[in-house]
């Protein structure tokens, strides 16, 4: 009978717990810590144009610096509440939060503070058993843990135009915020 209730106890512990473990995988804690920082210099960054200069971009085909922010919290909210997450994802054609039009540059970055707040939580929480769980990204195989790998180097990618655009602009970008 004692066994019978420590085994019980057992697996009301651990499903229980199972949510706090995310927080204390080293890689889930790494990747927190780089995604803040990541969030810290982006805002750096789109705080230095001034908003009259959001819809600077380098060439016609390219996108400007408003879209590449936007865009940019548009792939963190992809990546994680969609294929980290399992959320249905946004149709980009009809979405509108992370649409320029109509928006100051005040609430652009408030999006971005929203879109990073809550792919943190989800990031918190994230089973970290299913690191290995394969999905399909534009046809290729590929593994959650692998998800958030590209999505802190597609931040990187578009966080980078942004800092030509500044310098573009006969601005000096902000320094560069380590450990992300």
């Amino acid at each position: 009978m004692k066994q019978i209730h420590f085994l019980t106890f057992i697996l009301l512990f651990s499903t229980v717990t199972a949510p706090l473990y995310a927080q204390e995988d080293q890689f889930i804690k790494d990747y927190l810590e780089r995604l803040e920082n990541s969030r810290k210099y982006l805002i750096l960054v789109a705080e230095t144009m001034p908003e009259e200069k959001y819809n600077f971009s380098a060439s016609p085909e390219s996108l400007t610096f408003a879209e590449n922010l936007l865009h940019i919290g548009y792939a963190i909210d992809w990546h994680s509440q969609s294929l980290l997450g399992g959320r249905e994802s946004r149709d980009w054609k009809t979405d509108t939060i992370f649409k320029t039009a109509n928006k100051t540059k005040e609430e652009m970055i408030a999006t971005i503070n929203k879109t990073f707040d809550e792919a943190i939580k989800l990031i918190t929480q994230f089973d970290t058993k299913q690191f290995n769980d394969e999905l399909d990204y534009f046809g290729l195989q590929r593994t959650k843990r692998q998800i958030f790998l590209l999505l802190a180097d597609h931040i990187t990618h578009h966080r980078g135009q942004m800092l030509v655009y500044l310098r573009l602009n006969g601005l000096v970008p902000p320094r560069y915020v380590l450990f992300q």
